[in-house]
């Protein structure tokens, strides 16, 4: 019924009561004609449409389908071996994504990344599963996969990226995939979940095959491999999306851009943080290649003892900072100061993803009951360390956020001379 009457408004001109047809034609009433027609209720929209990407309903449906088939799945005896619990896997996902390609067929038309947010919608809720079973709130839904499948998810490491992509990467899909759905952009999103994807899978891969889980790989395992080829061609799709426009013109960027760095007290704040980060990401990549120097041996042994757990998840987690995100760090640093570096917000969400999601395992797993006592973090320096870590965490957020809110330092310049440059005569 609100649909027929949204019909019939639609079809209806908007005519001023007591005024012609014709009238409304003319020049002095345009004004009220053009006014008035934004007003007109939207047909299959509510009375209050936000812009904000609603959370795709049938993406949700089809995640939370997990819960029942993991429940019976866990009681079928073919999965008590390995290389069943591999080919039941690839089996459950081709039959999610035909799903999807009945039910949705123009939206994956539209964006293929559609499909693949739905498909890890449905691997995350499972992930939300093990992470769950493993800490004891829930039982026989997920042993299977733990058992025969992935003993690595049992370890500490292993359990907090399961609750990180149970609930941050589930909610990133279910948004990503609805902005789909409306043809909304999601790029913010799509940069956030990158890093945060891609960090994921540099620690955990290399810690299962150089940790003490080595031995333990199961055929389940080289499912991981189109992972390792999803975050390549979805961060070429997601680049590629246009930018949200911005409300700078070109005064307004060339007065923030002829500001220096004393005068920009956020970016000053912010190029220390990242100088400190700098120096922090580097001490403790020396710490976990054995630097024989006493800070370093002191750091290890009385405020960071996770770094020496034989799982391999932090050393290999370090060395990835010290590879990747420092020179990072350096390069927002040179952003900062010099202008027109317009590559500094896109990538600022992407470390922020990375760093987010990593230090959230790190920390996780340095004092969760799995790891060994002589590997947690002692008492005595858990404020410290709960400390360091959180500000290393933040602080690449806090860069995404000042980009995000204030871009025009990072514009290109307009062409031309500066407006401040005059030539004497």
């Amino acid at each position: 019924m609100q649909g027929q009457v949204a019909g019939q408004l639609d079809q209806t001109p908007l005519v001023p009561q007591g005024i012609s047809p014709a009238r409304t034609l003319g020049r002095e009433d345009a004004p009220l004609q053009k006014r008035r027609a934004p007003r007109r209720p939207r047909r299959g929209t509510g009375a209050a449409a936000m812009d904000i990407p609603p959370l795709a309903g049938k993406i949700a449906a089809l995640s939370l389908g997990a819960l029942p088939l993991s429940y019976a799945l866990n009681y079928v005896s073919a999965l008590s071996h390995p290389l069943g619990v591999a080919l039941m896997s690839a089996l459950i996902l081709g039959l999610l994504f035909m799903a999807i390609y009945n039910l949705s067929p123009g939206d994956i038309y539209y964006d293929p990344l559609y499909a693949v947010f739905t498909i890890f919608a449905f691997t995350s809720v499972v992930d939300l599963l093990i992470a769950l079973q493993e800490d004891g709130y829930m039982v026989g839904f997920m042993e299977f996969i733990t058992k025969e499948g992935e003993p690595y998810l049992r370890t500490a490491h292993g359990v907090f990226i399961c609750y990180w992509d149970g609930t941050v990467h589930y909610l990133l899909y279910l948004a990503m995939a609805g902005a789909i759905h409306r043809r909304k952009r999601y790029r913010n999103l799509g940069l956030y979940w990158l890093g945060s994807f891609i960090m994921s899978i540099l620690v955990f891969l290399p810690g299962n095959i150089l940790g003490k889980y080595s031995s333990e790989i199961r055929p389940a395992f080289f499912l991981a491999i189109p992972y390792m080829l999803v975050p390549c061609w979805a961060g070429m799709r997601v680049f590629s999306q246009s930018r949200a426009p911005t409300s700078c013109i070109p005064h307004m960027v060339q007065e923030e851009q002829r500001k220096g760095l004393l005068r920009r007290p956020v970016d000053l704040v912010l190029v220390i943080y990242l100088t400190l980060a700098g120096f922090f990401t580097l001490f403790r990549g020396l710490v976990v290649l054995d630097c024989p120097t006493d800070a370093c041996f002191i750091y290890i042994y009385q405020y960071e003892p996770y770094l020496r757990d034989p799982v391999a998840y932090p050393k290999v987690q370090m060395l990835v900072y010290m590879f990747y995100v420092l020179p990072f760090y350096g390069l927002a640093v040179y952003a900062l100061i010099v202008p027109g570096c317009s590559w500094l917000p896109d990538w600022a969400l992407v470390f922020a993803g990375a760093v987010g999601q990593a230090q959230f395992s790190h920390m996780g797993a340095s004092m969760h009951l799995r790891t060994p006592f002589t590997y947690r973090v002692p008492d005595d320096a858990w404020a410290c360390f709960f400390g360091c870590n959180l500000l290393y965490a933040l602080g690449p957020h806090l860069l995404a956020f000042r980009c995000l809110q204030w871009p025009a330092f990072f514009l290109r310049p307009p062409p031309g001379p500066p407006a401040h440059h005059k030539k004497q005569h």
